[in-house]
Protein backbone atom coordinates (compact mmCIF):
# COMPACT_ATOMS: atom_id res chain seq x y z
CA UNK A 1 0.00 0.00 0.00
CA UNK A 2 2.71 2.84 0.63
CA UNK A 3 5.76 0.78 -1.17
CA UNK A 4 7.40 -0.40 1.59
CA UNK A 5 9.87 -3.53 0.98
CA UNK A 6 9.15 -2.99 -2.72
CA UNK A 7 12.38 -3.75 -4.88
CA UNK A 8 13.58 -1.26 -6.88
CA UNK A 9 14.96 -2.33 -10.40
CA UNK A 10 17.83 -2.40 -11.25
CA UNK A 11 19.29 -2.22 -14.87
CA UNK A 12 23.10 -2.90 -16.26
CA UNK A 13 24.06 -0.78 -18.29
CA UNK A 14 27.09 -2.09 -20.65
CA UNK A 15 29.44 0.42 -22.70
CA UNK A 16 27.96 0.96 -25.86
CA UNK A 17 31.38 1.97 -27.23
CA UNK A 18 34.97 0.71 -26.71
CA UNK A 19 37.10 3.22 -25.30
CA UNK A 20 38.12 5.48 -22.00
CA UNK A 21 35.39 6.00 -19.66
CA UNK A 22 35.68 9.15 -18.16
CA UNK A 23 33.67 11.36 -16.34
CA UNK A 24 31.03 13.50 -17.83
CA UNK A 25 32.29 16.79 -16.44
CA UNK A 26 34.97 16.59 -19.23
CA UNK A 27 32.95 17.06 -21.95
CA UNK A 28 33.74 20.08 -23.52
CA UNK A 29 30.23 20.99 -23.93
CA UNK A 30 28.16 22.80 -20.63
CA UNK A 31 24.97 21.24 -21.33
CA UNK A 32 26.43 17.88 -20.54
CA UNK A 33 29.37 18.72 -18.09
CA UNK A 34 26.86 20.48 -15.83
CA UNK A 35 24.21 17.84 -16.69
CA UNK A 36 21.87 20.22 -17.78
CA UNK A 37 21.03 17.42 -20.34
CA UNK A 38 20.96 14.97 -17.54
CA UNK A 39 23.33 12.48 -15.49
CA UNK A 40 25.07 9.81 -16.88
CA UNK A 41 29.33 9.71 -18.05
CA UNK A 42 31.67 9.94 -21.43
CA UNK A 43 33.19 7.44 -23.55
CA UNK A 44 36.60 8.77 -25.54
CA UNK A 45 35.71 6.25 -28.71
CA UNK A 46 39.18 3.95 -30.03
CA UNK A 47 36.98 2.26 -32.46
CA UNK A 48 34.41 4.04 -34.24
CA UNK A 49 30.87 1.82 -33.44
CA UNK A 50 28.14 2.40 -31.54
CA UNK A 51 26.08 -0.67 -30.28
CA UNK A 52 23.23 -1.43 -28.54
CA UNK A 53 23.71 -1.22 -24.44
CA UNK A 54 21.12 -3.39 -23.78
CA UNK A 55 18.01 -5.10 -25.29
CA UNK A 56 15.17 -2.51 -26.03
CA UNK A 57 14.25 0.13 -29.20
CA UNK A 58 15.23 3.06 -30.52
CA UNK A 59 12.72 5.69 -29.69
CA UNK A 60 14.69 8.77 -31.82
CA UNK A 61 17.85 8.52 -34.35
CA UNK A 62 18.50 12.25 -34.94
CA UNK A 63 18.84 12.72 -38.76
CA UNK A 64 22.30 13.71 -39.16
CA UNK A 65 22.69 10.61 -36.97
CA UNK A 66 25.35 11.46 -34.78
CA UNK A 67 22.77 11.15 -31.89
CA UNK A 68 19.72 8.51 -30.62
CA UNK A 69 17.60 7.71 -27.76
CA UNK A 70 17.24 4.02 -26.90
CA UNK A 71 14.38 2.74 -24.51
CA UNK A 72 15.11 0.03 -21.94
CA UNK A 73 11.98 -2.18 -21.46
CA UNK A 74 11.99 -0.71 -17.90
CA UNK A 75 11.15 2.70 -18.85
CA UNK A 76 14.44 4.33 -18.67
CA UNK A 77 15.88 5.99 -21.55
CA UNK A 78 19.44 6.70 -22.82
CA UNK A 79 20.42 9.20 -25.27
CA UNK A 80 24.02 8.60 -26.98
CA UNK A 81 25.64 11.56 -28.40
CA UNK A 82 28.51 10.97 -30.88
CA UNK A 83 31.33 13.67 -30.37
CA UNK A 84 30.45 17.26 -29.56
CA UNK A 85 29.03 20.27 -31.88
CA UNK A 86 28.88 16.82 -34.40
CA UNK A 87 25.04 17.64 -35.87
CA UNK A 88 27.53 20.11 -37.89
CA UNK A 89 28.92 17.25 -39.87
CA UNK A 90 24.96 16.85 -41.47
CA UNK A 91 25.52 12.77 -40.97
CA UNK A 92 28.67 12.74 -42.76
CA UNK A 93 30.93 10.57 -40.92
CA UNK A 94 28.11 8.37 -39.73
CA UNK A 95 26.03 5.15 -41.02
CA UNK A 96 23.30 4.28 -38.72
CA UNK A 97 22.00 0.64 -38.90
CA UNK A 98 18.94 1.44 -37.35
CA UNK A 99 16.17 3.97 -37.81
CA UNK A 100 13.69 5.41 -35.23
CA UNK A 101 11.27 2.64 -34.43
CA UNK A 102 13.89 -0.37 -34.54
CA UNK A 103 13.80 -3.08 -31.85
CA UNK A 104 17.42 -3.79 -30.87
CA UNK A 105 19.51 -6.62 -29.11
CA UNK A 106 22.20 -5.76 -26.55
CA UNK A 107 25.39 -6.15 -29.09
CA UNK A 108 23.53 -5.18 -32.08
CA UNK A 109 25.31 -2.60 -34.11
CA UNK A 110 23.45 1.24 -34.07
CA UNK A 111 25.99 3.32 -35.76
CA UNK A 112 28.94 3.22 -37.30
CA UNK A 113 31.16 6.10 -37.37
CA UNK A 114 34.79 7.44 -38.48
CA UNK A 115 36.74 9.22 -35.99
CA UNK A 116 39.30 10.59 -37.89
CA UNK A 117 37.13 12.86 -40.02
CA UNK A 118 35.11 14.33 -36.70
CA UNK A 119 38.39 15.19 -35.47
CA UNK A 120 39.73 16.71 -38.87
CA UNK A 121 36.45 18.97 -38.81
CA UNK A 122 38.00 20.08 -35.35
CA UNK A 123 35.49 18.55 -32.87
CA UNK A 124 36.10 16.35 -30.27
CA UNK A 125 34.51 12.65 -30.39
CA UNK A 126 34.05 12.64 -26.59
CA UNK A 127 30.71 10.51 -26.48
CA UNK A 128 28.26 11.32 -23.25
CA UNK A 129 25.98 8.91 -22.96
CA UNK A 130 23.14 9.90 -20.99
CA UNK A 131 20.01 9.27 -18.72
CA UNK A 132 17.36 10.98 -20.70
CA UNK A 133 14.50 10.47 -18.29
CA UNK A 134 16.41 11.00 -14.88
CA UNK A 135 13.31 11.47 -13.36
CA UNK A 136 12.77 7.73 -12.90
CA UNK A 137 16.36 7.34 -11.34
CA UNK A 138 16.85 6.82 -7.78
CA UNK A 139 20.45 5.77 -7.96
CA UNK A 140 23.43 6.43 -10.70
CA UNK A 141 27.18 4.44 -10.37
CA UNK A 142 29.14 5.01 -13.42
CA UNK A 143 32.72 3.44 -13.65
CA UNK A 144 35.51 5.25 -15.34
CA UNK A 145 38.40 3.85 -17.10
CA UNK A 146 38.84 1.59 -20.07
CA UNK A 147 35.79 -0.36 -21.56
CA UNK A 148 34.82 -2.55 -24.41
CA UNK A 149 31.42 -2.81 -26.35
CA UNK A 150 29.58 -4.94 -25.32
CA UNK A 151 31.60 -6.23 -22.54
CA UNK A 152 32.23 -3.94 -19.71
CA UNK A 153 29.29 -2.35 -17.18
CA UNK A 154 29.35 1.37 -17.66
CA UNK A 155 26.39 2.48 -15.54
CA UNK A 156 24.58 0.67 -12.88
CA UNK A 157 21.09 2.24 -12.39
CA UNK A 158 18.40 1.92 -9.77
CA UNK A 159 15.46 2.84 -10.77
CA UNK A 160 12.21 4.59 -8.56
Amino acid sequence: MFGFGKKKKTISITAPITGKAVALEQVPDPAFAQKIIGDGIAIEPEQGVLVAPFDGHVVHLIDSYHSLVLAHDSGLELLVHIGVNTVSLQGKPFKPHVKTGDKVKKGQTLIEFDIAQIKEAGLPVITPVIVANGDVVAELKANTGSVTANSNELMEIVLK
